[in-house]
């Protein structure tokens, strides 16, 4: 039987994304670390005032598909 791991760093099933991952991955755009919104499936910035999506279990890192906050 072979094992298979997902090394995405987020689950499409549970909705969640591996803390590692967080650790490592920063706003393209500030530099600066993201936080994960769990109801939304984003990846926020609040230096930047960007979320990025999370499609299919995978962050989408690119400034042209992130979501401009509000305020």
């Amino acid at each position: 039987m072979t094992e298979t791991h997902d090394t995405s760093g987020a689950d499409a099933n549970s909705g969640t994304v591996d803390p590692k991952l967080l650790e490592i991955l920063v706003c393209p755009v500030s530099r600066e670390p993201l936080t994960y919104d769990r109801e939304a499936g984003e990846l926020i910035s609040k230096a930047a005032g960007l979320a990025y999506p999370i499609r299919e279990g995978v962050p989408i890192m690119l400034p042209e598909e992130a979501r401009e906050l509000d305020g």
